[in-house]
């Protein structure tokens, strides 16, 4: 990255998930050599949604769910790495008792902007009585279990380490997002996704991806490293679960979507646009300069 404009700090907001502070550990800490200072802001997914979805210019890279691209990709470009995106990592249904009928159902959701809510949304078109679940009410995720066990709600969408803990809470899984999105279109599920502003520039996106690149490496070259840093934002995370997470949603794809990511991205926007449930792509929008 030669441009000398990149000494400027690189305005950039993720989460405090375990999978984002192993990604960009080693870029935040300077040890990607050359590359310019990161200036990191935690959010949830549902912030970082909404300040790309307002084209708010405080920050040059976000962290999104990649149901919002078709909304932002105007002003934003999708860096070919960086983000979640896999095999055996969708979201669950969780409730209280086994086998519940969500017809009706009241059902917490980390956000109407997710991902997440998007593959479930997909999920019930395909597997609840006439489609249709009850009212859907937005909550943090972390807030999602103790409502479902609570009798808050009927039944909780939840995300990344619940995968690993929901039993605690004397839960049930009700459905894999995950397995109904592979077993239906073979793909991997897109999750996360890492956009920057287009305004910047083509050199400096490309810069951008490949210094996110080196940070995954180093990562997992010395995944030790990255430690301090990932506990410090786990939220009281147990480590051994901070390390399942890691190793669930950083991948290959993580390191560069490739041809089978980019193909589930697509797929996946492509078919909640035939559901209405999106806009519709441009053919290009997914092109990284």
């Amino acid at each position: 990255m030669t441009d000398t404009a990149d000494t400027t700090p690189v305005r950039i907001a993720f989460s405090p998930c375990p999978n984002d502070t192993f990604v960009f550990d080693a870029w935040a800490h300077g040890r990607v050599p050359g590359a310019p200072a990161l200036d990191v802001t935690f959010a949830d997914i549902d912030i970082t949604n909404g300040i790309a979805e307002r084209r708010e210019d405080a920050y040059d890279v976000l962290k999104v769910s990649y149901a919002v691209l078709p909304y932002v990709l105007d002003d934003y470009a999708l860096l070919p790495c960086g983000g979640a995106l896999g095999r055996g990592c969708g979201p669950l249904v969780l409730t209280r008792e086994a086998g519940v009928d969500l017809s009706g159902k009241r059902v917490a959701v980390p956000s109407e902007t997710s991902t997440a809510y998007l593959l479930f949304r997909l999920w019930a078109a395909d597997v609840v009585p006439g489609g249709g679940v009850g009212e859907i009410v937005v909550m943090p995720f972390h807030e999602i279990m103790p409502a479902v066990r609570d009798g808050k709600v009927d039944a909780g969408l939840v995300i990344h380490e619940a995968r690993f803990t929901y039993q605690d809470y004397g839960l049930h899984k009700l459905a894999d997002m995950g397995e109904h999105w592979e077993a239906t279109t073979g793909l991997p599920i897109p999750l996360g996704a890492i956009i920057a502003r287009r305004g910047l520039g083509a050199e400096r996106l490309r810069g951008y991806a490949d210094t996110i690149r080196r940070s995954v490496r180093a990562a997992w070259d010395e995944p030790e490293a990255t430690r301090p840093y990932v506990m410090a934002h786990a939220q009281e995370m147990d480590p051994a679960v901070a390390d399942q997470h890691i190793g669930l949603y950083v991948n290959e794809f993580t390191a560069d979507l490739g041809e089978d990511g980019y193909a589930a991205v697509r797929g996946l926007l492509t078919r909640a646009a035939a559901e209405g449930l999106v806009p519709a792509l441009a053919p290009d929008a997914l092109a990284f300069p």
